[in-house]
Order: structure tokens, then sequence, then C-alpha cells
């Protein structure tokens, strides 16, 4: 087929790789323009932009897509259809309208929840026992349209928002080449109206850890928003982020460390914390980043 793709972070990358393996001709790739990025803040082309250049694709980027002139040339590209995931503007309905076959997008939940923008940290945070990627025919609604296919996994008390990226991220790519395989005879399935929910774009307000919550949340919060922006405490007046953790068996003041493993007591519970970062230096795992700060038992989390 001849596709249109418009994708933006690394979680679109895959999908674009696979929509050329499995022979289909890219008409145009769309993403979010180079931003300043690094210490000297110059313009970074972003990982879709850089992987279509690297594969030779003509790379379009608009700062909107409401102007005539911008819709003029979507609709001059004669796609049949286009691949939408993790794009970053809203499609007006004569985008949405143009490709013979419309839009379809890849979303990284089991609609209809977590319609929107964080989708993977929400699931997480909220303690989903699973998640997945639904194949959606777009409409002007935020993900309201039909689904042609979706495909669930189980979230683990191992995964992290980085974890489950990756994986959602494959399972996209593979799902949305059988979804152009079998176009003509899949029927979309209207969302029901019941099981609405939102994930809200992530506020680094909510990275703070309050040790007064229960081991559960607390541990849901450092893996949900793990790598970025990363949960965070400080111990004696040092900001450390928090990227793994695990429950743990243990009680005491909340906030205090209970032992040499770095178990912390909550409001309920306890938690291991297993892999810290401290501002300017690399993530480590708890033995290593103890060698470069001690965090002895008895030590009060979070104040200071």
């Amino acid at each position: 087929m001849r596709v249109v793709f418009m994708g933006t972070p690394e979680f679109s990358v895959p999908v674009l790789d696979a929509l050329v393996d499995a022979g289909h001709e890219i008409a145009a790739v769309y993403c979010q323009p180079p931003r300043p990025a690094g210490r000297g803040k110059k313009d970074r082309p972003t990982p879709v932009h850089a992987r279509a250049a690297a594969l030779g694709l003509e790379v379009r980027h608009p700062v909107s897509l409401k102007g005539a002139e911008a819709q003029a040339e979507f609709a001059a590209l004669k796609a049949d259809v286009a691949i939408v995931v993790a794009y970053g503007l809203i499609l007006p309905q004569a985008v949405l309208d143009a490709p013979a076959q419309g839009c379809l997008n890849i979303h990284a939940s089991l609609l209809p929840r977590w319609r929107g923008a964080a989708p993977i940290h929400r699931a997480i945070m909220a303690g989903d026992a699973e998640t997945g990627v639904c194949i959606m025919h777009m409409e002007a609604g935020l993900d309201t349209g039909p689904v042609l296919l979706r495909e669930a996994t189980a979230i683990t008390p191992q995964d992290t928002t980085a974890a489950l990226h990756d994986r959602l991220s494959a399972m996209g790519a593979q799902l949305i080449v059988e979804a152009l395989d079998r176009l003509e005879t899949l029927t979309p399935e209207p969302q029901p109206e019941a099981g609405v929910t939102y994930a809200s774009k992530i506020d680094k307000a909510e990275a703070a850890i309050d040790w007064t919550r229960p081991a559960e949340e607390i541990d849901r919060q450092i893996r949900g928003l793990s790598p970025f922006p990363g949960a965070w405490t400080t111990a004696e007046g040092t900001r450390i982020k928090l990227l793994m953790s695990e429950l743990a068996e243990g009680q005491g003041a909340r906030g205090t460390i209970l032992d040499g493993a770095i178990t912390v007591a909550c409001g309920r519970g306890a938690v291991r914390l297993l892999t810290l970062q401290r501002a300017g230096k690399a993530a480590q795992d708890a033995e290593t980043f103890l060698r470069g700060m001690a965090l002895p038992a008895g030590l009060q989390l979070g104040e200071g």
C-alpha cells in the first residue's frame, strides 16, 4: 500500500521499520520539527526523522496541519492510508479524510481505557493487571475511533514504563502490518461507552514521593515514572531519582531506611530501592550506588 507515516518519538521507529520491511511504499514521513537539545542546545531531529532520513525517505515536519496549504500538500500524496503513532499533532478532518482508506492510529492501551497522552505511565501507576495495543480507525475525537485489532500483555511487578514501552512498540509494529494485510476484511468495532479513562500528560509535580502512601502505590509510582521524569526523594538534602523498586517486608517510621539493602518504610508496608540516580551521575544498582553515597539504616528520606 501507499502509506503516509506520521510519528515522532523512539516508540514510533520500530513501526516505520516494520512497514518498510513489509514492502509498503512510504510516500512521506511526517514528524515533529527538530528542537534544541543537549548542552549546545542545537536543533536535533526526532528519532523518526533520523530513521526516515537514514532510510532515504522524504521527511516533512510542519508546525501545524491546520492551514490549507499543508492540507493540500498532504492530500497530493494520494496515499492509500496514513499510519499514525505518537505523532504529536492533532489531525484536522481534511487530513483524516485525505487517504483513501483513512488514518489508522496505533495506541498503547486497551481502549477505551487510557485514551490520551500517557497511557503506559498511567496503566502502571494505576496498578492495571494488563495493557496492550489497539489499531484504531481515527476520527475527530481523542482516541475515540473504532478498533480494528487489539492485543493484550500482562503488566508484571518488574515492568517499568521503559520496559513496557519497548514491548508495546514491538507489538504495535507487528499488529499494524497484520492490520494492513487484512484491511479489506476487518470489521471496525466501536468503543464501548463504559470503561473510558483518560491518561493525562505526566506532570513533574507527580514525581515527588510521599512516603506516607502505601508501599504498593509508591512502587507503582517509581516504576511508572521510570525513566522519565523519574520519581524522586531526598536524603539529607540531596535529590535522588528512584528508577526501580520492589515490594519488601518491613515496617517503621515512614520514609525511614530499615536496612543495608535500602528497604524503606512506607505508610503501609515497605519498598526496596533497586536502581537509583544522583544528578549528573548515571543510574546505578543499589550496591553500586551505596559505594558512592551512604544511606544507612535509620536515615529519614524526604526531609531537608
